[in-house]
């Protein structure tokens, strides 16, 4: 019987173990999509204790402690932290094939030095020990980070964020990680929104521009973008339900949004016409200042509205959809190419089941100025798991090139995150391992490595065009 998560955890063949502590283990992490808060990095948060730093705004722990029936008194009510905590261990106790169960024992290893299983008999010594720990300095939110041996990380930032504490992390050299923002303008693309009038109006303040038209609106990104430059950034990121392609004329856009500023109701087709063109304008606007343009889409959000009300979003109630229709994505990036204007993609579905189809999709809009310029990104969200990563990488591999891939992200909030590039990296040296030892790829361990790095760290480096700090 082979030792719980040990230091040879998934390793299960030689050439793995060999990959994983020679090459892998110790690549720096450029996190390139995250959610954490610029303004707890600049402040250097800490934390009280471990549910606060675990399970506050932590939707994968609370979804899995809602469908083991724990009260929701435990999970975002007014239950006390220890009692939260005490909940979580018990549920996680059984939590076997869960991702949660590695995730959080990785991290429990990794930040606080405890190697047992967290279960209802070892909350307790759990909650002790890692509260202690968390009484030290080092143990705040830039600790954590530093602990991680963290690049670059990427947070998620709105066109009308001011990006102060960008600028004052920028200037701080005591903080040896490169932190930037990158565009994420949802609200802006969801015209059918109720909000989308009054954050247009937002957007029209901080741009000084006023925006009564879509030739307005393109002034406002564009003016919004220069500022975003100006601050480093080099990605955007989109929030989709699918990828549209639906073709209009400058003037019905023009009345489309002239209808929507008046308060009026748009059709579906209508929207979808708007999404289109602000999509592909945006597009050729990623092109024309080199940044990396990433779409994740696949996602049914907000489920249960009587929760919603309660809670709002982001708090477990997403899901996969099964509306992703290949043929918008594929016409989409075809109109950007054919306009000049397409800029490196990453693609991205909640959908298992479209791996294939991305990586078909990719293969179509490749090109000489990048490697692997059109990416299939990461196994995303609910994919994120043993069988997610190996399906992913497996179907990169068979219908594309692994060896561009530019690895994992941790898509999170949280600051004890970054074990998921470690559970990633495993998985892909078991795969590679596997591979080898199958007699389906030579024992090159020169090779080998190179790929390892590559896809572990470099090839975001390169791809991305961030400025080297690690290696």
């Amino acid at each position: 019987m082979m030792a719980f998560m040990d230091e040879n955890f998934l390793l299960n063949t030689e050439t793995a173990k060999k990959l994983f502590h020679e090459y892998a283990k110790d690549c720096p992490i450029i996190d390139y999509h995250c959610h954490l808060s610029p303004k707890e990095i600049w402040e250097d948060i800490h934390f009280e204790n471990i549910t606060q730093v675990w399970l506050g705004g932590d939707h994968y722990k609370w979804r899995l402690m809602r469908c083991a029936g724990v009260d929701e008194k435990y999970i975002t009510g007014d239950a006390s932290d220890f009692e939260k905590f005490q909940k979580w261990a018990e549920v996680l106790g059984k939590g076997i094939g869960n991702p949660l169960y590695h995730w959080s024992h990785l991290e429990l290893q990794r930040f606080f030095d405890w190697h047992g299983a967290l279960s209802a008999k070892t909350a307790e010594e759990v909650w002790n020990h890692v509260n202690a720990k968390l009484k030290d300095p080092s143990f705040s939110a830039r600790g954590l980070i530093l602990r991680s041996n963290v690049d670059t990380i990427c947070t998620t930032d709105d066109p009308v964020d001011s990006l102060e504490y960008h600028e004052k992390l920028a200037k701080d050299t005591s903080f040896p990680v490169t932190v930037i923002p990158a565009w994420r303008p949802d609200k802006a693309t969801n015209i059918e929104k109720e909000t989308w009038n009054a954050y247009i109006n937002q957007l029209a303040c901080v741009a000084e521009i006023e925006i009564n038209s879509f030739e307005a609106l393109k002034k406002a990104i564009r003016s919004r973008m220069d500022f975003f430059d100006a601050h480093n950034c080099k990605l955007s990121d989109h929030g989709l339900n699918y990828v549209v392609y639906a073709p209009a004329g400058d003037e019905e856009i023009e009345a489309i949004v002239s209808k929507r500023r008046g308060g009026g109701k748009l059709t579906e087709d209508e929207v979808a016409k708007f999404k289109y063109a602000f999509m592909f304008f945006l597009a050729g606007e990623y092109h024309a200042r080199d940044w990396t343009m990433q779409l994740h889409y696949g996602c049914r959000r907000d489920n249960n509205l009587t929760m919603f009300s309660r809670l709002g979003p982001d708090t477990g109630y997403d899901c996969i959809n099964n509306y992703t229709p290949a043929d918008q994505a594929a016409a989409f990036l075809g109109a950007c190419e054919r306009a000049n204007a397409l800029p490196r993609t990453i693609l991205y579905s909640l959908n298992p089941a479209d791996n294939e189809m991305i990586d078909t999709i990719c293969g179509c809009f490749q090109s000489s100025e990048a490697v692997s310029k059109i990416q299939h990104g990461s196994a995303w969200w609910f994919n994120d798991h043993f069988k997610g990563m190996t399906d992913q990488l497996t179907s990169l591999a068979n219908l594309g090139y692994l060896a561009g891939f530019v690895g994992m992200l941790t898509d999170s909030r949280s600051f004890l995150s970054y074990p998921r590039h470690e559970y990633f990296r495993r998985i892909l040296c078991r795969l590679l391992g596997e591979w080898v030892e199958d007699g389906r790829y030579p024992d090159d361990m020169e090779l080998l490595g190179e790929i390892v790095k590559g896809i572990c760290y470099q090839n975001a480096h390169d791809y991305f065009r961030f400025a080297s700090k690690k290696l």
